[in-house]
Parts: C-alpha cells; sequence; structure tokens
C-alpha cells in the first residue's frame, strides 16, 4: 500500500486535539465537524452507499453501489466509475487510525479495470452541473485479496471528460475500509471478538424561568428525520433483536413528555387531594385581595398557564398550541413510541438524572451527584423497564474523584485514550470496574466523503474488530456512538455486523471479563478537561433554585410535586452539556429562582404600625395576605429585642386562594420602654419566604414600689376625707 509522506495526518491529529479539549463531545466529536469531511479537491464527488457483504468473501462477489455528483460548472461526459483495492492490509489500530487521515489524493490501491468482466465497471454518459446520478459496480472474488488477513483500502475513482479533457487522475473518490477474516480452523472458528454497541441519550436541556423547555425549534431538529435524537433511535430500533446497550439520560425523554404535552410552564396546582371545608384558617377573613402579583402579572403563572390543575368542566377547548410546540409535540410522541420500542428487551444504563457533570460535583457538590443519581435510579417510568446505574462522561473521561464517588456497582465507561496505546478493554481500578470504548472505532471512516455515514461508522467498526481478531486473547470491542450522530436512514448497518467472527453482545457481558489492574493514577484525565469542568457558582445557584423550589411546594398546601419538578430542572443546569455555556447555566437557574421567589412573595403579611401594652403584656393582630390563586400553608416567626417576648401560633396557618387571614400574638415584657419585634412569614419547614414586617411595642409597664406610693396617697386621702367628715359631724351636733 503507497503511503507518501504527509503533514496533513500531523495537523489533522493537533486540529482533533484542540477540538477535544474545548468540546464536551464523544469520542468520535473529538473532532471539529469541519474535520470529518476533507475539503473537495476534485470536480465530482461521490459516496458509496452499500457495500455488500461488509467483508471481503470466502466467495462470491463484493456489491457496491453509491452516487456520483457534478460539483462543477460544467458538464461532464462518459464518466467511469471504477473500485480499486489496496494490496497490503492493515492489521493495527494504529494503522487503522492513521489510515483515516490519510490525504484525499494519497494512492492507496489499484483500480480494478478489467473490461471483460461484466459489472466491474460502469458509466455515466453525462452529468450536468450539481446532478447526481447513482452508479454500481460488482466486482467478482478473483480480483480481491484472498492470501494475507487484515483491513484493506477499498473504495472508487471517477474519471470522465471535463472541460480539460480526460486523464488518468481520478475526477472523483470516495474510500471505506473493508477486512479480510483469517480462515477459521478448529477450535478458533468458535472463537470470535465479542463486541458492544453503546447507544447514547443524552442532549442539553434548557429551562425557560418558568420551567418550560426552552430552546424548541432545536428539539424540532433533534425529534425529525435525520436529527440526532430521531437517528440514534432509529439505528437501536433497526438492531431488533441483536444485543445493544442503551446510555440513557432519564432528563431526556422526561423533557420530550413536557413538549408533547404541550410544554406547559411548571404548575402551582393541587397534586394532592384538598384538605376540605375545614382547611382554612379559622381566622381567614373571606374577602378577596386586588390580585395583585408582585412581578405585575396579576396571576401567580405565566399568561395561558392553567396553576390550578383542575378540569374547568370540557365546555372550552384547548388552547391552540404555537406551531413548533406543535410540531415538537408531534414529533416527540412519534420519538417516545420508537424509543421504547428500541429500549425495550434490551441492556439500559441510566446517567445521573441531568447528566451531572459527575467531575465537577465531586469537588463541588457531591450531594447534587448523590441526589441525581438516585433519581434516575430503578426501573425506568413510566415503562417499568429494569436500568443499571452508570456514569460516563461525553467525552469518555473521568477524573479520580469521580471514579470514587461513583458507586462500585455502577457502570463506568471511559475512553481508551485515559489509558494510552494498546489500552484494555476492561481495567479493574480501586473497587470499580472500567469499560473502555474505542475513540478509532467511534470517530468513523477516512475521507473525503462524510466519516460518520451509516457505512462508514460500520466498517471502521468491523475493521477495527478484524485487527483485533488477529490479536492474541481477540479482546473485546466496546463502541460507543457519538451523541451528536445523524442520518436519516439506518438500513444495512447491523446486517453488516452479522458476521461468524463478530459476536454482538451487551456492556455487562464484556465487563464480566477478567479485566486489567490498573492503579487510579495511572489514568489519564488532561489539563484541558479538568478546566472544561462547571464552577462552583453554577452548582451555588442550582443549589438555591432547589432550595426555592422546597419552599415553593411548602408553600403550597395541595401541591406535593412542584418541588422534585424543580429539583429536576436544577440537575440539568449542571450538566455536561453546560461546560461551555456555564454563565447561560448558572443565569438560567437564578432566573427560575427569581420566577419561584416572585410567588413566594405573593404571600405577605402586615403588621399594625405600633402597640402599646399598658400592663406589661397583652395581644395584638397581625395579617397574612395571600394573593395566588391556590392555597398556602404557613407559619409566623417573632424576633423580638429582649426582655420583650413574642408568642406566636405554633400551628400552620392555611389560607385560601385570594384570601387573607388575621393571627393573634401575645406581647410582654419586664420592662418599660419600647422594643422593635419582627415578624417572618416561613414556610412549614420554618424557611423564611421572603415577607416580614417591623414595627415597634411599647410597654407601659410600672412596678409594685410606685402602685405602693399611689395606694398610700389613695389611703391618705381617703383618710383625710373621713378625719373631716368626722369633725364635721360632731360639730353640727355640738351646735
Amino acid at each position: 500500500m503507497l503511503r507518501p509522506l504527509s503533514l496533513l495526518p500531523a495537523l489533522t491529529a493537533v486540529a482533533s486535539l484542540a477540538a477535544f479539549l474545548l468540546m464536551p463531545a464523544g469520542p468520535a466529536q473529538a473532532q471539529a465537524p469541519a474535520a470529518r469531511r476533507a475539503a473537495a479537491t476534485t470536480p465530482l464527488a461521490m459516496t458509496i452507499d452499500s457495500l455488500t457483504p461488509s467483508e471481503i468473501p470466502r466467495d462470491g462477489p463484493v456489491r457496491v453501489t453509491g452516487t456520483v455528483t457534478n460539483q462543477d460548472t460544467e458538464t461532464w461526459t462518459t464518466v467511469n466509475v471504477y473500485a480499486f483495492v489496496s494490496d497490503t492490509p492493515m492489521t493495527t489500530s494504529a494503522e487503522l487510525a492513521d489510515a483515516a487521515e490519510t490525504a484525499e489524493d494519497s494512492q492507496v490501491g489499484e483500480r480494478i479495470i478489467e473490461e471483460s468482466a461484466p459489472g466491474t465497471q460502469d458509466t455515466i454518459d453525462q452529468l450536468a452541473p450539481n446532478a447526481t446520478e447513482r452508479f454500481s459496480l460488482t466486482i467478482p472474488r478473483r480480483y480481491l485479496p484472498s492470501t494475507t488477513p487484515g483491513v484493506y483500502w477499498f473504495g472508487v475513482h471517477a474519471l470522465g471528460q471535463g472541460p480539460a479533457g480526460r486523464d488518468e487522475t481520478a475526477d472523483g473518490r470516495a474510500r471505506t475500509f473493508l477486512p479480510l477474516a483469517p480462515p477459521a480452523r478448529g477450535r478458533a472458528a468458535q472463537k470470535a471478538v465479542q463486541a458492544a454497541l453503546v447507544v447514547p441519550i443524552r442532549r442539553q436541556i434548557e429551562h425557560a424561568a418558568d420551567g418550560s423547555i426552552g430552546g424548541v425549534e432545536s428539539w424540532v431538529e433533534a425529534l425529525g428525520t435525520g436529527g440526532t435524537l430521531r437517528s440514534l433511535v432509529d439505528l437501536g430500533v433497526a438492531a431488533g433483536s441483536r444485543p445493544i446497550t442503551w446510555l440513557l439520560d432519564p432528563a431526556v425523554p422526561d423533557a420530550v413528555r413536557q413538549l408533547v404535552a404541550g410544554n406547559p410552564p411548571r404548575s402551582l396546582g393541587p397534586t394532592v387531594a384538598e384538605g376540605g371545608e375545614g382547611s382554612e384558617s379559622p381566622d381567614a377573613t373571606p374577602s378577596p385581595t386586588d390580585g395583585t402579583e408582585p412581578d405585575g402579572t396579576g396571576s401567580s403563572d405565566p399568561p395561558g398557564a392553567d396553576s390550578s390543575g383542575e378540569d374547568s368542566g370540557g365546555e372550552e377547548p384547548a388552547p391552540e398550541l404555537a406551531p413548533e410546540v406543535q410540531q415538537a409535540a408531534d414529533l416527540g410522541s412519534s420519538w417516545l413510541e420508537a424509543l421504547h420500542d428500541g429500549l425495550e428487551g434490551h441492556e439500559i444504563l441510566t446517567l445521573p438524572y441531568g447528566d451531572v457533570d459527575v467531575a465537577a460535583a465531586t469537588k463541588y457538590d457531591p450531594a447534587t451527584y448523590r441526589a441525581a443519581r438516585k433519581r434516575s435510579t430503578g426501573d425506568l417510568a413510566p415503562w417499568g423497564l429494569p436500568t443499571t446505574p452508570a456514569v460516563s462522561s461525553p467525552a469518555g473521561y473521568l477524573d479520580a474523584g469521580g471514579l470514587r464517588l461513583a458507586e462500585p456497582a455502577s457502570t463506568v465507561l471511559v475512553t481508551d485514550r485515559m489509558l494510552g496505546p494498546r489500552a484494555p478493554s476492561v481495567v479493574r481500578t480501586e473497587g470499580h470496574t472500567l469499560a473502555v470504548s474505542s475513540s478509532g472505532a467511534a470517530s468513523g471512516g477516512p475521507g473525503p466523503t462524510d466519516r460518520m455515514t451509516p457505512l462508514a461508522l460500520r466498517q471502521r467498526i468491523v475493521s477495527e474488530a478484524a485487527v483485533r481478531l488477529l490479536t492474541r486473547g481477540r479482546k473485546p470491542l466496546v463502541v460507543t456512538l457519538p451523541t451528536t450522530w445523524s442520518a436519516p436512514s439506518a438500513d444495512g448497518f447491523f446486517e453488516g455486523l452479522d458476521l461468524d467472527w463478530l459476536n454482538l453482545t451487551d456492556l455487562t457481558t464484556i465487563t464480566q471479563r477478567a479485566g486489567t489492574a490498573v492503579p487510579i493514577d495511572r489514568l489519564r484525565y488532561p489539563d484541558g478537561q479538568d478546566r472544561l469542568e462547571l464552577d462552583a457558582d453554577v452548582f451555588t445557584a442550582a443549589g438555591d433554585l432547589i432550595q426555592a423550589g422546597d419552599s415553593l411546594q411548602n408553600l403550597l398546601t395541595n401541591n406535593d410535586e412542584v418541588g422534585s419538578t424543580v429539583r429536576d430542572e436544577a440537575f440539568t443546569d449542571v450538566s455536561y452539556s453546560d461546560r461551555l455555556r456555564p454563565v447561560t447555566a448558572r443565569a438560567s437557574a437564578d432566573q427560575s429562582r427569581a420566577w419561584i421567589e416572585s410567588r413566594l412573595r405573593g404571600v405577605r403579611i402586615d403588621a399594625p404600625k405600633a402597640v402599646i401594652l399598658s400592663s406589661g403584656s397583652g395581644r395584638f393582630a397581625a395579617t397574612i395576605t395571600n394573593s395566588l390563586d391556590q392555597p398556602v400553608s404557613v407559619r409566623v416567626r417573632a424576633v423580638a429585642d429582649p426582655p420583650l417576648e413574642v408568642a406566636v401560633p405554633t400551628d400552620t396557618i392555611d389560607i385560601g386562594p385570594d384570601n387573607r387571614a388575621t393571627v393573634l400574638l401575645n406581647a410582654s415584657s419586664s420592662a418599660v420602654g419600647i422594643r422593635n419585634v419582627t415578624l417572618l412569614l416561613t414556610d412549614v419547614d420554618n424557611v423564611p419566604l421572603g415577607s416580614s414586617d417591623d414595627l415597634p411595642i411599647r410597654s407601659n409597664r410600672v412596678s409594685s414600689v410606685i402602685w405602693l406610693i399611689i395606694g398610700t396617697g389613695i389611703a391618705l386621702l381617703f383618710g383625710a376625707i373621713a378625719v373631716r367628715l368626722v369633725r364635721r359631724v360632731r360639730a353640727a351636733r355640738r351646735s
């Protein structure tokens, strides 16, 4: 095989590494999208759409079909299409990696030109500018390598008559890899290479301040034909009964369900049965408030939201959805149905809910990881499908702290880039089992065509398996598809994996192998990955949002779900997908918290302007106003300057929607003077809701000495009056 010296592989490798450090992507996404296809250097563009079989057969021909497109401004004529094949095989993964970066114009094989063999050549008589025509070739077995096993170059060339005439230089090229397996002899025939295909379902999830899903247009694209989410699910469905492994963030199907429901905001409406007629406080006043919300909208929910959560009687039709929301709902419904079909009967690995950045959580908030892990543990709702906990980053890197934080029972999936050349497929380290995914197999085929077409990806997978077939031990192959992989169709993908020497299995089967012991400090975690981790501020913002959601749930009498809903939203703000937008993620959490706090401020407490205690103790009233359209349950806390003491009701105070309640409080003081009191409104867990009011209390209580003096004076006064009366009576009698 000819391999001229070129700087292109080195330059491409440098560009790929830079893109890898900047993007939280999967192994195949380490390269920038533009690097997936070489710049067009020929006037004719070619594709290989089918290749049957996917290996060089022991007998029978190889059939290849594809297209030729005229990228020139002039018409081309008599375009002859030939196949080519190399004469020297590649036998290692390193050789495949180098070959995938080989320059487009490098000579890697000899054309098969046999006029006497029908089908080895196809001719397109005329090809106008921007026109596309199909070709089909059938290559007899005798023209293909037959002795030395390994992976061969295979492709097609187009030679035509253009504006400059005709020459022997290819005017269009497309190429791929085609393995030749060693002959099966005796026991070796029974030992196939095990391969696990991991299909990831993970995606960035944005929320608006009101809890609705943001970026609906991007979801429409992802869920539609050829979109990333649709393509991955369609590929999984195409597996049929063949074993595959799903790597799922449960937040993604939950977000799609929200879109299917019309993308409503978070609801404050009842989720539990109301407490009945006696649930309101006896002191509640039935007079309504002015209905004005703290944010000036006059409603506790965004316009169009039904915060009551109750059926209005079926009289009014459902509000018409915006076109993009309706489209997302329709596509989402079909996608969920396909996802269920694909998941059923296969291994499902679940990531921490929201795809939490595990490495960053280890440093700043391990409790968030544990909560997200618990959230996605157990059967997958609402389908009841069994799952296994897993930890994996989109790029495949996980630091030592993240590994130690993961539960030993979790499946840990990492990239082979953490272990360098000759990476084992299964690693044991500090009580954890690591499945090692092949970055090469997931990077697709060679250019100049799209390296990530289903056929290009399939041929790279079978080629990586073929070189393992040549090695002692035949270590298994783990392939994690890129999260951004997309294709309009997966036809022929799995059929090409149905080879005698390739055994598709699930990831758990592979991790049950003995594995290789590797010290945890030998696992490579690049500095670039460390710099990409989310910072402490993002986790703080998410934690504040969770606390606000809990307070909102504690405030609402009949809602026991909004806190969990907000918690799920917060998990998506500390996701791996937020690594490139930490400021936006923090702002999203802050905006949602502000939305919740504006509802919390919809319940306020008002104290009297002042209170005078004439006897050292007494009662006074405070008013609690609920301007929300939902019943609330609150408590009151009093903070007073000593020696003033204020006793508040110990029971929860229930207030109906748009109502107010009067609360009586007892104050007492052992000293004369003015003391300040702050009345705080709290939820049922005594967490302040943000509403408070201050008032001064004057105590006029006098001491017992003063009362003694006053009593003595009164006694002397009445004694003097009595003496004078006696004297007057005596004087009268004398006269």
